[in-house]
């Protein structure tokens, strides 16, 4: 058994820090050592980053963002265009398309997709919520950004019929998105040709 090299505070720290995707035991020790080395710049600010964010994170009940207002930034922001409205699995997917800065829409989260052999039906996800905001009237297009998977594409079936009797345009990503691809792991070229050239679903 190997012996503790150093005091539990800091073995908890290198253990939840592994617990982070993409971050092994050897990586978040190596993390912690460079965190304690720069310690004034670095340590200190980032636990109060993340002792007001974990005081202040709420998800935001229109879209389904996480935010530190409800409602969040970009539901708030005056200059987007209230008639797309551009549906994705996750928040992560949100910030992918952000940061490609490529349509100035609104966004519904959904909280995952249907997946009936995990036991996620339309029950678990945000489509009732979903379904109202486009009925209400003043959305035009519903883009379907959700990842091209097995389960991705059912749930894209899903919303498609669920929102046809709504009248409201759906499209879907286009060129670019590889199947079985998510939009988190994209890079920004890829992201842009896929909005630019989505098609009716």
């Amino acid at each position: 058994m190997a012996e503790r090299v150093a005091g539990p505070e800091i073995e908890r720290l290198v253990q939840l820090l592994a617990r982070l995707p993409g971050l092994g035991p050897r990586s978040a020790r190596r993390a912690v050592l460079h965190l304690i080395r720069k310690r004034e710049e670095l340590l200190g600010p980032l636990a109060d980053a993340l002792r007001v964010v974990n005081e202040k994170i709420v998800p935001c009940s229109i879209c389904g963002n996480i935010d530190t207002s409800d409602p969040c930034t970009i539901c708030r922001d005056a200059r987007r265009d209230p008639s797309i409205l551009v549906v994705v699995e996750t928040v992560a997917d949100l910030w992918a398309l952000e940061r490609a800065g490529l349509l100035n829409a609104r966004y519904h989260v959904l909280g995952g997709v249907l997946s009936p052999l995990d036991g996620v039906g339309p029950e678990d996800l945000t489509l009732a919520s979903l379904i109202d905001r486009a009925g209400a009237g003043e959305i035009r297009e519903v883009v379907l950004a959700v990842n091209a998977t097995v389960d991705g594409q059912t749930t894209a079936h899903y919303i498609a019929n669920a929102l046809a009797p709504t009248g409201v345009k759906v499209t879907r990503l286009a060129h670019g998105v590889p199947i079985g691809g998510e939009l988190d792991y994209l890079d920004e070229g890829t992201l842009a040709a896929a909005l630019e050239r989505r098609t009716t679903f």
